[in-house]
């Protein structure tokens, strides 16, 4: 097994560093290779080789690298990191993405491409998707995973139903709130319990607790993050009550949704622990998104949010509340103000769940009593709700008549709604519809350009370039075909129309007509029309808005 990393980070520290490419190219001891140590070791020494010798070493590197990649039964990298020169002559027939519900569409494709026959994709539609920096392009598809698309596009999903990490009742309200019950434990509570561990939880045999903090928040220091310093002073206590009782520093994790609290819990630890600096270094504090896929023995998770009118902010993603509270094996410690975060229906539930249990606490960590707080009503509460969409139903896919009666709507196919947004798609034959259907927002209709599975409504033969009509064509006039399915269109002496004809612009956005035989203007019939005469000049056309212009050989107006 080999871990390719890219060069950037050769330098950064990994505990499987052993398994890196660079490690291993750096640490080999044969007599073929004694030619590299030597120029590594003098480049080491030097900083820079001569022109002669640079050239030959990394002649050497290369051909020492391909040699260990071609030994290898396995090569491990990022999705991204697929697409590395060392790995351009390489073909993987199997290839298994490990978290693909946080990668992209383009970053999945990258190891797709190098000549793969078979894929498995593991992921959680439950849990984070992409981080997508840019709104623009999150809200114009770049947020889907392709795990997610395949789902769309009918492929079925196996669940692994049996978890191995948590305890049991860890596992309880994730798997009721989050996975319709079906999750089941493959481990026993006895298995998770640690006994051996000295800390006041409410319930001895029900590790897990929600203790009531009721400070106010802060903005953090760079102004677009927030902090709760009683928060933060909780997590150093609860964290120095755990070191004390035995638990090593890597069974800890930290976690919360702000940057701002992060960065606070780690410097409060440093300054105020009574214990030594170094066992606070050894524990990770890090963001509920760095977090995924990660597991410790305990989670002390610190909510932040906690004022009067503001709200709680992205905590409402139940997704990043599934993700926080299934990282911990045999423990777990929620940090908030249940006044506050009551008023959202999914912490609503969970507050509720922990009293059921006799988990919701409040007091000084070594008195700690059942708390009496009264919690707020939240708006539209229904209980038993689902908070996740089920797989393959994006949030950013909306119901069509919740979004098709207002102007500028889209209809079923993804197109902008032909009848002016008043709540039904009229087609070009005439009838009207209003599909009660889930439907992508429309930028993913005009990506692709998906053949059509039948022909279209009566008396337009559409072409099979796409399932929405807008990529086909019909021909008239005496001589003329009509349907045909490569969407082009000849006339003996009339005029034809489609979308893709001889010199068209053949995006999928624009649906210009084709040329006819004899050489006499195509007429514009799509959303932008135009195309070529038949010896190639350029002809007049008039798009869907009703304007007339002259299409360029490079461009159009």
């Amino acid at each position: 097994m080999v871990r390719v990393a890219a060069k950037s980070r050769e330098a950064v520290l990994s505990p499987v560093e052993h398994l890196t490419l660079h490690y291993q190219v750096a640490h080999l001891d044969s007599p073929e290779h004694a030619e590299l140590a030597k120029l590594q070791q003098l480049k080491d020494e030097l900083g820079e080789l001569s022109s002669n010798d640079e050239r030959k070493y990394r002649a050497l590197k290369r051909a020492t690298e391909r040699e260990i990649l071609q030994s290898a039964d396995v090569v491990c990298t990022t999705a991204v990191g697929a697409g590395d020169p060392r790995l351009a002559n390489f073909r993987f027939r199997q290839v298994l993405m490990d978290e693909s519900t946080q990668a992209t569409e383009p970053e999945c494709l990258i190891p797709l491409i190098m000549g793969a026959k078979q894929v498995v994709m593991v992921g959680d539609h439950c849990q984070l998707g992409p981080v997508v920096a840019c709104k623009k392009a999150a809200r114009a598809g770049l947020g889907q995973s392709l795990f997610e698309r395949l789902i769309l596009l009918g492929v079925q999903p196996i669940r692994l139903q049996v978890q191995y990490r948590m305890h049991p009742c860890l596992s309880e309200f994730p798997s009721n709130t989050f996975y319709e019950g079906a999750l089941q434990n493959g481990v026993a509570a006895a298995e998770r319990l640690m006994t051996h561990v000295n800390f006041p939880w409410p319930k001895p045999s029900t590790p897990m607790m929600f203790w009531s903090m009721t400070g106010a928040e802060e903005i953090s220091a760079s102004g677009t993050s927030y902090l709760n310093r009683t928060e933060a002073v909780s997590v150093e206590k609860i964290v120095t009550h755990f070191l004390r009782a035995g638990v090593a520093p890597e069974a800890l994790g930290v976690v919360t949704p702000y940057e701002g609290q992060r960065a606070y819990v780690v410097q409060h630890m440093t300054r105020a622990g009574v214990l030594r600096q170094q066992l606070y270094n050894e524990i990770q504090v890090a963001s509920v998104d760095s977090f995924q896929g990660r597991e410790k023995d305990f989670i002390i998770l610190s909510c932040v949010r906690s004022n009067e009118k503001a709200g709680i902010g992205f905590l409402n993603d139940p997704r990043r509340l599934n993700v926080a509270m299934t990282r911990a094996r045999s423990g777990l410690v929620i940090l908030g103000n249940p006044k506050v975060l009551s008023r959202q229906p999914l912490f609503h539930d969970l507050l509720q769940h922990f009293r059921d249990c006799e988990c919701l606490v409040e007091g000084p960590l070594n008195a700690l009593k059942e708390c009496a707080m009264t919690l707020s009503k939240p708006k539209s509460h229904r209980p038993g709700r689902s908070y996740i969409a089920p797989p393959g139903a994006n949030p950013d896919f909306r119901p069509m008549e919740a979004h098709s009666s207002a102007p500028g709507a889209y209809d079923g196919d993804g197109w902008p709604s032909r009848d002016g947004g008043r709540g039904g798609f009229r087609d070009r034959g005439g009838a009207a519809s209003n599909p009660r259907k889930y439907a992508a927002p429309a930028s993913h209709s005009r990506q692709y350009a998906i053949p059509a599975a039948g022909p279209g409504p009566p008396g337009h033969n559409f072409g099979a370039r796409s399932g929405h009509g807008h990529f086909g064509g019909m021909g008239t006039g005496p001589g003329s075909s009509q349907g045909d399915p490569d969407g082009l269109r000849f006339d003996g002496d009339g005029f034809s129309q489609g979308s893709v004809g001889v010199g068209d612009y053949a995006y999928p956005n624009f649906a210009g007509d084709s040329q006819s035989a004899h050489g006499a203007p195509s007429q514009g019939h799509g959303r932008d029309a135009g195309s070529y005469f038949g010896d190639g000049r350029p002809s007049q056309g008039t798009d869907a808005g009703g304007y007339t212009y002259q299409s360029q050989d490079s461009s159009y107006q």
